[in-house]
């Protein structure tokens, strides 16, 4: 028996191009939008002063730092923060390229 194709005399670049991306499920969309809440959040949240760092440490968990150590504590916090966010930038305007590049 022979095998009846339809689409003999069209290119296969017709093909390739018409792919659909799927729709993101409602879970991935609060993941994506956690990963930005979560971060933001804690930049807005971090004292600006290392003393009051250290006195939130020592009530929220019992332990006492130095004032020295809260500094550095916040610098690790803040570089960490503003990196993610970067992070979660950039791969946003690439898929937005690669979005529009793909239309």
């Amino acid at each position: 028996m022979g095998v009846l194709r339809c689409c003999d005399g069209e290119s296969e670049s017709v093909h390739e191009t018409t792919t659909v991306a799927p729709r993101p499920t409602f879970a991935r969309r609060m993941r994506e939008i956690s990963g930005w809440i979560v971060p933001a959040a804690g930049l807005a949240l971090v004292p600006k002063c290392p003393a009051c760092l250290a006195a939130y440490l020592a009530i929220g968990t019992g332990v006492g730092v130095s004032v020295p150590t809260a500094t550095y504590l916040r610098m690790i916090l803040l570089t960490t923060f503003v990196a993610s966010l970067s992070y979660l930038l950039v791969k946003r305007v690439l898929q937005v390229k690669e979005w529009r590049h793909g239309r």
